[in-house]
C-alpha cells in the first residue's frame, strides 16, 4: 500500500464519519418531524459565513484551543496571525492525519462549522442564531484590531 493510498483511506474514514453525522441528524428530523426551513434570509447568511470563519480561525488556530488539536497535530515554525499558531498533522498518513488537517486548516474545517451552524438553525433555530451573533460579534472585533494596528502603524510612519 502506498502513502498516497494510506492518506485516502484517513480521508475516506473522515468523510464517512461526516456522512453519517449527516444522515443521523436527517433522521432524527424525520423522526421528530422537524420542518426544514425554506431557505435563510440574507441577514442569516451573512452572519453563518461570518461565523463560520470565526469558528474555525478559533478551533484551528487559536492557542487557547490547542488541547483540543494536540493529539492529532504539532506546531510548525511557521508564523501564525496575532494570537495565532500554525499547525501540521502529526502523522503522514490515515486518521489521526485526516483528523490532524480538519483541525489545523480553517477551509477544511468550514465545512464541519457551517453544517453545525445549519443543523442548529433546524433543531435550536434561537441558540444557533445567538451563537452566531456573537460569533459574528467577535469576527468583526478581529478586523477592527487588525484595521487599528494597521492604521496605528501608518502614523507611526
Amino acid at each position: 500500500m502506498t502513502e498516497n493510498q494510506r492518506r485516502l483511506g484517513g480521508y475516506a474514514a473522515t468523510m464517512t464519519l461526516y456522512a453519517i453525522i449527516v444522515a443521523a441528524v436527517a433522521l432524527l428530523g424525520r423522526v421528530t418531524d422537524r420542518q426544514l426551513p425554506r431557505g435563510m434570509s440574507a441577514r442569516d447568511l451573512i452572519t453563518t459565513a461570518a461565523a463560520a470563519h470565526k469558528l474555525s480561525r478559533t478551533v484551528t488556530k487559536a492557542a487557547v484551543t490547542r488541547p483540543v488539536r494536540a493529539p492529532f497535530t504539532e506546531e510548525t515554525d511557521d508564523a501564525g496571525g496575532p494570537g495565532e499558531v500554525m499547525e501540521q498533522p502529526k502523522d503522514d498518513a490515515g486518521l489521526q492525519h485526516s483528523f490532524g488537517e480538519l483541525l489545523s486548516c480553517p477551509f477544511c474545517f468550514d465545512v464541519w462549522a457551517v453544517t453545525a451552524l445549519t443543523i442548529g438553525h433546524v433543531f435550536a433555530p434561537r441558540a444557533t442564531r445567538l451563537v452566531a451573533d456573537g460569533m459574528t460579534a467577535l469576527a468583526g472585533a478581529d478586523f477592527l484590531h487588525l484595521a487599528y494596528a494597521k492604521a496605528q502603524q501608518l502614523a507611526e510612519g
